[in-house]
């Protein structure tokens, strides 16, 4: 064979093989949010706890009276975490220590 041969046959076996490891094409870029559009506020369920009313006799000493009263915010246990939303936006938040509440 003479040497134009081998390079053309050279070049077919290799433009075969650069058809099968061709790069991906790029994913298509998701959408972007409207600079508008508030992020969504995750709300917590309201859940009575065994200091529900112990927090709220604190959350009126302290001027907070409203809404449902105080609901537990973290998982029952020997430490609690409640929070109550009070007239006016404001919001009160204890933490009880087996049964101990203190404001925070």
């Amino acid at each position: 064979m003479n040497r134009l041969a081998l390079i053309c046959a050279a070049v077919a076996v290799l433009g075969g093989c650069s058809t099968f490891h061709r790069q991906m094409p790029a994913a298509p870029a998701a959408p972007v949010a409207a600079a508008d559009t508030a992020p969504a506020i995750e709300t917590i369920p309201f859940r009575m706890g065994v200091s529900s009313a112990t927090v709220e006799k604190m959350a009126k000493q302290q001027g907070c009276t409203g809404g449902q009263g105080a609901g537990l915010i973290t998982e029952p246990g020997p430490v609690e975490v409640y929070r109550m939303r009070c007239d006016g936006g404001k919001v009160f938040m204890a933490r009880c220590e087996l049964r101990q509440c203190r404001p925070m």
